[in-house]
C-alpha cells in the first residue's frame, strides 16, 4: 500500500510555476503491478522519485505500507569512485541482504565483466542501468519502482530482464513507467494516469490505457 496525503510538488520553469502534483489524496493498493501512464513532461519521473524518497514534496506526505525500491535502472545513486561490487555490497548492508549472495547475483546478471571490479565513474549509462537493475532485482521489495527498465541492453538481456521481473511480480507489486504498451500489458494489472497534477486510478488496465491514449490523441 502507498498512500498520498495532500501531496503537492511544483517547479519554477523559465519564470513560471509548473505544477507536477496537485494536492493528491489517493491510496494505491498493495500487491498490484500498476502502470504509471502520462504524457511526456506530466511528472511521472518526479512522482516516482518522491515515492522512492529521493525527492521531497512541497507539501503533504507519502505513507508506505511496505518496503519500496529505488527506481529500477536508475544508477544515479552509485558512488562513482567505488567499484560496482563495492556499491552492491554497500546496498546489501543498507537493505539487510546477504552481501556475498547479492554480489554474486549482480555479477552474473549484469554481464559487465571486469567492469564490475572497476570504479562506477568509468561505466557507460547502460552499464550503470544493468548494475542498478541487477542490484534491485537481487533484493526483495514489497514494491518495485520501474522506469523503462526493459529498454536496457540487447535483445538477450531484455529477455532476461523481463523474465526476472516477471518472477519478482509473483510475490511483489510494482509501479511501472513505460511507453511500450506490450510491456504494460505483459507486466501490469491496473493503471494510474497522471494528467495536470492529478491521478486517475483504473482497476481495469485496458480502461486506463484507453483513457491515456485519448489524452495523448487530444493533446
Amino acid at each position: 500500500m502507498i498512500r498520498f496525503e495532500n501531496l503537492s510538488k511544483s517547479f519554477w520553469v523559465r519564470g513560471s510555476q509548473k505544477v507536477v502534483v496537485d494536492n493528491l489524496n489517493i491510496t494505491l493498493p498493495a500487491g498490484k503491478s500498476l502502470a504509471l501512464l502520462g504524457r511526456n513532461g506530466a511528472g511521472k519521473s518526479t512522482l516516482m522519485s518522491m515515492i522512492a524518497g529521493s525527492l521531497s514534496p512541497d507539501r503533504g506526505r507519502i505513507v508506505h505500507g511496505g518496503s519500496v525500491s529505488w527506481p529500477v535502472a536508475f544508477g544515479g545513486s552509485f558512488h562513482g569512485e567505488m567499484t560496482g561490487v563495492q556499491n552492491v555490497r554497500f546496498l546489501a548492508r543498507i537493505y539487510g541482504a546477504d552481501t556475498d549472495a547479492l554480489a554474486d547475483f549482480v555479477e552474473d546478471f549484469a554481464e559487465i565483466g571486469k567492469h564490475f571490479y572497476m570504479p562506477v565513474r568509468t561505466y557507460s549509462a547502460g552499464m550503470k542501468s544493468r548494475l542498478a537493475f541487477g542490484a534491485s532485482m537481487g533484493i526483495h521489495f514489497d514494491t518495485y519502482l520501474v522506469d523503462e527498465v526493459t529498454s536496457v541492453g540487447d535483445a538477450s538481456f531484455k529477455r532476461k530482464s523481463r523474465a526476472v521481473f516477471a518472477d519478482r511480480m509473483e510475490r511483489s507489486g510494482a509501479i511501472l513507467v513505460s511507453h511500450a504498451m506490450p510491456d504494460v500489458r505483459a507486466f501490469c494489472d491496473a493503471a494510474i494516469v497522471l494528467e495536470n497534477g492529478h491521478i486517475e486510478y483504473f482497476e481495469d488496465l485496458e480502461e486506463g490505457i484507453a483513457y491515456h491514449q485519448r489524452l495523448m490523441k487530444n493533446s
